[in-house]
């Protein structure tokens, strides 16, 4: 966090004027006021009375960071959270960064600016080293991210034995032309499901291949779009691994529409067990999060952190996970091979 004595440098002036300006001395002169209050905005500084002043304050209201509303996972979430939280009179606002760095950034302001009481991200996009300043404003929780160097609560689940158990029912179906599907390289959430996957395949002699790996993948149409991706291969996956729900139902909307059989030409995971996987044809299999479940803790444990005014500590909570095995993956094929 900046000091004073950043302030002071940037601006060129001693410590004692910029102390004499923050304490509104009469004695300075207005260039000087003016070269100060810049400095402060550049660096971000709040003087130390400003924030025990801000921090004294309450609001009573929340904010949880998603990328997409529209995304079932991020959406359930909010439904769960908003119920947990009206119940104990603290009200919500979603902020949707839509992936965007600075959009997220914005929003930390609020936390800055004594807006809000909390943050609960469940996703981020900055560095944790951007967002960590933040934290001297007031309390902020990971919920579905894991960061090893934050010193604040994460509500998680093992995203790696998510990855794991969905490629390993797909290798125990035979398949050896297995396809990845995932969405940002930055998110930790991808990277700890793909070391998932590259372990199943490893256990079953499978070599993993990087034409097989489709990542940036998030809507209905980013599925749709893959499948056209790999059906022009000279040889294509026989089974596919998605990050989420909305992603294998556009692919297995768009294989219909092309006339494959799924799972008989291309079997199909998803990750989420969303209400959607039981209302196509075939349903589909998925791994099943807990989102209400991790919803309710992270509103139990920031309703802690805001009334102890507790912003830096360790604390996990991890949530288990489990495989829901449905049509698009049971081939009649290969069960009579």
């Amino acid at each position: 966090m900046s000091t004073i004595e950043d302030v002071a440098r940037l601006a060129g002036l001693s410590r004692t004027t910029v102390s004499r300006v923050i304490n509104n001395h009469p004695y300075v002169s207005a260039g000087k006021k003016k070269l100060v209050q810049e400095a402060m905005d550049i660096l971000g500084y709040v003087p130390n009375s400003s924030a025990r002043s801000l921090r004294n304050q309450k609001t009573d209201i929340i904010a949880v960071f998603i990328p997409r509303v529209m995304n079932p996972f991020f959406s359930q979430f909010i439904e769960s959270f908003e119920n947990a939280a009206s119940g104990q009179n603290y009200q919500l606002i979603v902020c949707q960064t839509q992936y965007s760095q600075e959009k997220e950034l914005t929003y930390l302001n609020l936390l800055k600016t004594r807006q809000i009481d909390g943050v609960v991200m469940v996703s981020f996009e900055n560095d944790w080293d951007v967002i960590e300043p933040f934290l001297e404003y007031g309390p902020i929780i990971l919920c579905n991210e894991v960061v090893e160097k934050a010193q604040v609560p994460m509500i998680f689940l093992d995203q790696q034995y998510g990855g794991y158990i969905a490629t390993k029912h797909l290798t125990s179906q035979g398949h050896s032309k297995i396809a990845y599907c995932c969405g940002g390289y930055r998110s930790s959430v991808s990277m700890a499901r793909e070391r998932g996957f590259r372990q199943a395949l490893t256990e079953a002699g499978v070599q993993f291949e990087e034409r097989y790996a489709f990542r940036n993948a998030f809507h209905v149409e980013d599925g749709k779009r893959v499948f056209r991706e790999l059906k022009e291969m000279t040889c294509p996956p026989t089974a596919i691994f998605t990050g989420g729900d909305e992603v294998a139902a556009g692919m297995i909307s768009e294989a219909k529409k092309f006339g494959w059989n799924v799972p008989d030409d291309l079997a199909v995971i998803g990750f989420d067990n969303q209400e959607i996987t039981e209302l196509l044809d075939p349903m589909i299999t998925t791994v099943y999060q807990p989102v209400e479940e991790m919803a309710h803790k992270a509103l139990e444990v920031m309703v802690q952190r805001i009334q102890s005014k507790r912003n830096y500590s360790l604390e996990k909570h991890e949530f288990p996970m489990k495989l829901v095995i449905r049509e698009s993956t049971i081939s009649k094929k290969l069960a009579n091979v």
